[in-house]
């Protein structure tokens, strides 16, 4: 504490006349405006960050969700180098500025590879820019919270510090409730740089955020009280651990506790409580995995979103803004949860303790993932069918007025077919492709004008691709004619958006009109002598359509997602006619049916997260305190690498067994936690003290005979915030 702040009397004596004309520090609004902005920063390119890396750098789906849980779990590792480097070496306000400025230029270099102006592959510019801002946004995390927690003079101002913390957490809600909605708008409703969608401006907001973040971080330097670094717990219990254990291995002496190695070397005090830190980390351990499924929604979910109907009267969801829900409802659940649902709960005996709640939490997201798991058994049939490894597939479309029947001559992959008039032959597996492959076919139909005996063309098909022939009149005989300069498109939009591609008959030529509510809302250009117009995005909903002004037949309905083809073909009396062939299945589990699923991770967020918080904070040692807290952060860590290694090692094939088998081991871990949670005994505060009196007067006696024999005096630590060893002085 500087000497302004202490107006020259000692810490702990300012009487109460005095505390009384303690103001409010200021400085903290600007630390409340530092992390709102640098949290919108964060949950905004978090936010994308799954469909970027898909969509835009063409990840796999899997590659992709390893990408993102390896870049949240350096998020949260980082934070124990960001709490060393604060307490024992830059203190606090230099680390949070130093590492905001990684993090800016992370942000702003993650924001420029989107462009693909970078001069090397943009997909070694993401990962760069992702590691900067992890390295940012983890190292400053246990920093600024603790920082605005330093400008209030305790306990004269106990009441104002937690008031400060209650605007400090709202401040990050608040800050991820608008930028997960507001980035996948910028995202899929801005177009630039010639691509249907802005991954530099979503990205861009966030990184000018961050910039913003910093220079309110620094206009408020002259107003911090600011303490220099000591020494870190972290560092402390560390040494201790690391010298008990190398004891044990090294020595034959038998000890009741393998820590009990290190007393002699470290202060009784130290060496109990990191006894209670150890017994804490295993209770801890089965945890980990509550995070491996809570940090899925980002990714899995994410996905699972982009396979569901998004809209909602005139305005469409996003498959990314489902996680606005999550913040949304925190905000509102943790009133309801402590005023109504955990007395009741402790009226009827059924949870009362922190441990049971934790147990609850863990059962309540295996729930969640059933749900999902049961939403996703909806979503399959909807699903692109694609060719796979050996298959490739064939469509065949008939532009005569009668049915076509087609049987391959040389080879025989598959029986012979039939395809209906003016209808398409859709055969998904032909199966012993490898490469290319040509075949000898033959066309036969009785009783079609233009269409007699017996026609014999080639077609090609290509290993997981699929192929498109439109049989109709050319230089006056029935031929095959390839659709498309490249292959179908079979996969979904990433914008949700229906994808549709015209066939016609090359007599046919002008301006397609595709008109609703009698407004044209899109239009193809059909010229004389093709045969096709290829795919493209277009928007849903009920059109009649116009070919030259004048309206044709049959109204079509163009679903959300859907894959389709339309065409335009005359009949034998010059008729012209449409067919629209649904390619792929639009989507039609509408997005909100993810609602329960989040409500229920939500209400189990609120009674695993919170309270381990609040566990392990209440357990500690008072030494300990920011130990537990950083090796809370750290199971999130753990959690996120325990994803990676799912990913890597355990690929299955639907994400059905996956959500399943998630939910499955979460069930068998909260059992394994809740065996551990019967043996645990509860430190009750006034229990910890008397320990720590203890333990204080056995490190004097430790010392004063080290002194009175001559000996080398016991390693003295101290930290800052919280000593782990007192000093006899």
């Amino acid at each position: 504490m500087d000497s302004k702040a202490s107006n020259g009397t000692s810490q702990g004596t300012i009487d109460v006349e005095n505390s009384k004309r303690l103001k409010y520090p200021k400085s903290v609004f600007f630390i409340i405006s530092n992390e709102f902005c640098e949290r919108f920063s964060y949950y905004g390119m978090r936010t994308i960050l799954a469909l970027y890396l898909q969509n835009q750098l063409k990840y796999s789906e899997t590659d992709s969700t390893l990408i993102y849980h390896s870049f949240v779990m350096l998020c949260y590792f980082f934070p124990l180098f960001g709490a060393i480097l604060a307490d024992s070496f830059l203190g606090k306000f230099k680390t949070i500025f130093y590492l905001s400025v990684v993090y800016a230029i992370g942000s702003i270099t993650l924001s420029y590879s989107s462009t693909g102006l970078v001069p090397f592959p943009e997909r070694y510019a993401a990962l760069l820019g992702l590691l900067l801002v992890a390295l940012g946004t983890g190292g400053i995390k246990p920093c600024v919270s603790s920082f605005g927690g330093d400008q209030f003079t305790l306990p004269q101002q106990q009441r104002q510090l937690e008031q400060f913390f209650s605007v400090f957490y709202f401040s990050i809600n608040a800050g991820s409730v608008l930028s997960t909605f507001l980035t996948p708008e910028l995202r899929q409703g801005v177009t630039c740089l010639g691509q249907d969608t802005c991954y530099p401006l979503a990205f861009g907001v966030p990184a000018v955020l961050m910039v913003v973040s910093l220079i309110i971080f620094v206009a408020g330097k002259w107003m911090y009280k600011m303490k220099k670094p000591g020494t870190n717990v972290i560092l402390d219990v560390t040494k201790c651990s690391l010298f008990a254990l190398k004891q044990k291995i090294c020595s034959s002496e038998k000890k009741d506790h393998w820590l009990d190695h290190a007393k002699g070397r470290f202060s009784n005090r130290l060496v109990e409580d990191c006894k209670v830190v150890m017994s804490i980390i295993l209770l801890f351990s089965p945890t980990i995995l509550f995070w491996s499924l809570f940090e899925q929604q980002g990714t899995t979910w994410t996905f699972q979103a982009t396979r569901m109907n998004g809209e909602l009267g005139a305005f469409t969801i996003k498959p990314d803004q489902m996680q606005v829900i999550n913040p949304v409802l925190i905000m509102l659940f943790i009133p309801i949860f402590e005023i109504v649902i955990y007395p009741l709960l402790a009226k009827l005996r059924i949870v009362r303790t922190s441990l049971q709640k934790l147990v609850v939490g863990g059962l309540l997201v295996a729930l969640s993932f059933v749900i999902a798991g049961l939403v996703e058994t909806k979503i399959q049939p909807s699903y692109a069918i694609l060719p796979q490894k050996g298959e490739a597939q064939l469509r065949l479309i008939n532009g005569y007025d009668c049915d076509v029947g087609m049987k391959f001559v040389n080879k025989n992959p598959i029986d012979d077919q039939i395809v209906d008039k003016f209808d398409i032959l859709q055969l998904h597996s032909i199966k012993n492709i490898t490469g290319f492959e040509s075949y000898n076919v033959s066309l036969s139909a009785k009783g079609c004008p233009g269409f007699t005996g017996e026609v014999k063309d080639i077609i090609g098909l290509t290993e997981m691709q699929s192929t498109t022939y439109y049989l109709r009149e050319a230089n006056g005989k029935p031929s095959l004619i390839k659709v498309g300069n490249n292959f179908d498109v079979i996969k979904k939009s990433e914008l949700g958006a229906p994808q549709l591609r015209v066939v016609y008959n090359a007599d046919l030529s002008g301006d397609l009109e595709f008109v609703k509510e009698s407004k044209t809302v899109f239009k193809f250009v059909l010229k004389a002598g093709d045969s096709y117009v290829d795919t493209k995005n277009i928007n849903n909903g009920r059109f009649t359509i116009k070919l030259n002004g004048k309206e044709l037949p049959n109204v079509i309905d163009i679903e959300f997602a859907g894959v389709y083809t339309l065409m335009i073909e005359k009949t034998s009396n010059s008729t012209v006619i449409t067919r629209l062939y649904t390619i792929t299945s639009p989507n039609t589990v509408h997005i909100l049916w993810q609602l329960p699923q989040i409500l229920v991770l939500t209400a189990a967020e609120i009674m695993f997260s919170i309270t381990g918080l609040e566990f392990s904070y209440s357990q500690a040692p008072k030494s300990m305190k920011s130990v537990m807290s950083s090796l809370w952060l750290l199971t999130d860590a753990l959690g996120n690498a325990l994803v990676v290694v799912f990913e890597e090692f355990l690929r299955l094939d639907s994400q059905v067994k996956q959500f399943f088998l998630f939910a499955g081991l979460m069930v068998f871990v909260m059992l394994v936690f809740a065996l551990l949670a019967m043996r645990y005994e509860y430190v009750t505060p006034k229990e910890d003290d008397e320990e720590e009196e203890r333990d204080e007067q056995g490190g004097m006696r430790e010392e004063r005979r080290r002194e009175s024999n001559g000996e080398k005096p016991m390693e003295r630590v101290k930290s800052q915030t919280n000593p782990v060893f007192d000093s006899t002085e």
